[in-house]
């Protein structure tokens, strides 16, 4: 049995299989197809979706996660997919690189994070995919197929940047890294009505901005992190233990458990956790400024939305909850993200703001879900990959310019649809009506 990382999304695969070389992935395929089996291949199990399920035959990249090749001077990287993005920083880090941009979790393998379209933050800068300079696919026959930036035509490259698992196997991806740079973390509070007004400001002023804010209150908890030409300072292990662990995750968990025991007291909770959060200031190597861990489970829901919306929907929002006395004891997160043209990015052609909306472990989502959905909905939102929604490929199709054009790659690379599940028939749809020029 297959779990993700939240615990609530499992599967029985028919079989698993772990490859560790281009040759054993094409040896899996090749057992697949006899055996009249799908496939999907499993990362680190951190979306929140039934992405990665699958009853037929699942392939784990865990054995192909070595760094294959680094030029410092380009910044060119090559790496298999099955790497975490966390093990990727660290190497690069020992040859003076880095990743200009980073999400908040970095336990997901680097195939999985570009599939998803998983990002950061950073008004100027894009997500993690927008860095792949090339994606080696191998594809349901065994055969292999690189898709460069170098490309007389780009339309391959654009689409398996972010295929959601749909093309092939991910077997190796080159990125571009640069010099590896310091950032000053910056956490405070501000009042939340001041700072969406000026969101786009404050993205602008910010190598690195998002906010937190939890419902029923006023007060947004902001994170600035920009670039500093001085050296790291790490916290000593006692002290990042202490606000990462303890406080950051154990006394969160524990106002959680205590909002649905009585969800009555949630307001209060949140106002509570809200005043205890504090201003805090880090100086470290960007990957350790960027991720943080994350033990406390939740499922979540994100939406990217065209960026001058984004403050709409967040008070939108804040309005809903208590309106519809949704029990939330987790807090609305706000991102901003750069412009991009992978085919099916939620940020493709357009400046974003993220909004997510999260759930404790063991509440109910699903009515809260819902609602939040139907302002994404209203406010032209793109839902991320690996994160619950209820789209579907009809509703999907209209919100990506070149959703077509992602289509008939998809027909390409896979014709006889080998690499779906249940997900992307829902998300994606069938192939069958996909036409193929040429």
């Amino acid at each position: 049995m297959w779990r993700n990382w939240a615990g609530d999304q499992r599967c029985a695969p028919a079989a698993v299989e772990r490859p560790g070389s281009v040759r054993e992935i094409a040896a899996a395929l090749e057992r697949a197809a006899a055996a009249g089996q799908r496939v999907r291949v499993a990362g680190s199990g951190h979306s929140f979706t039934d992405a990665a399920c699958t009853d037929g035959r699942m392939l784990r990249l865990e054995r192909m996660d070595r760094v294959l090749d680094v030029d410092r001077a380009s910044g060119l990287v090559r790496v298999e997919g099955g790497i975490t993005v966390h093990a990727l920083s660290a190497a690069l880090a020992a040859h003076g690189l880095a990743l200009e941009n980073l999400g908040d979790v970095d336990a997901q393998t680097i195939a999985g994070a570009i599939s998803t379209a998983t990002h950061g933050t950073g008004a100027r800068l894009r997500n993690i995919s927008a860095q792949v300079e090339a994606v080696e696919l191998v594809l349901a026959d065994g055969s292999t197929r690189v898709c460069s930036a170098r490309d007389a035509d780009p339309t391959a490259w654009q689409a398996a940047r972010v295929s959601v698992g749909s093309l092939g196997v991910i077997a190796a991806v080159t990125l571009r890294a640069v010099p590896a740079f310091t950032l000053r973390g910056v956490d405070r509070p501000a009042p939340l009505g001041e700072t969406l007004d000026r969101l786009e400001e404050l993205g602008a002023e910010n190598d690195h901005f998002e906010l937190f804010v939890f419902p029923h209150c006023d007060t947004a908890l902001t994170r600035t992190n920009n670039r500093v030409e001085e050296p790291p300072r790490p916290r000593s292990r006692a002290s990042a233990w202490a606000n990462d662990v303890l406080l950051t995750n154990h006394a969160f968990h524990a106002f959680c458990l205590a909002g649905r025991a009585l969800p009555r007291f949630i307001p209060a909770l949140n106002r509570t956790v809200t005043r205890l959060a504090g201003s805090s200031t880090r100086v470290d190597r960007s990957d350790r400024i960027f991720a943080s861990p994350r033990l406390v489970r939740f499922t979540e829901m994100e939406y990217a939305l065209p960026r001058e919306r984004t403050a709409e929907a967040v008070r939108r929002v804040m309005a809903l909850i208590p309106r519809r006395g949704f029990a939330v004891p987790f807090p609305i997160e706000v991102r901003l993200v750069a412009a991009d043209d992978a085919l099916l990015s939620p940020a493709h052609g357009r400046p974003t703001g993220y909004v997510a909306v999260h759930m404790f472990k063991g509440m109910a989502w699903e009515p809260y879900f819902r609602a939040v959905e139907a302002i994404m909905d209203d406010c032209e939102g793109r839902p991320h990959w690996g994160k619950r929604h209820f789209q579907t490929a009809e509703t999907l199709r209209p919100r990506y310019p070149r959703w077509d054009d992602f289509q008939a790659i998809r027909a390409q690379l896979d014709p006889g649809g080998r690499f779906g599940n249940a997900y992307t028939d829902g998300v994606l749809g069938s192939l069958s009506n996909v036409r193929v020029e040429g």
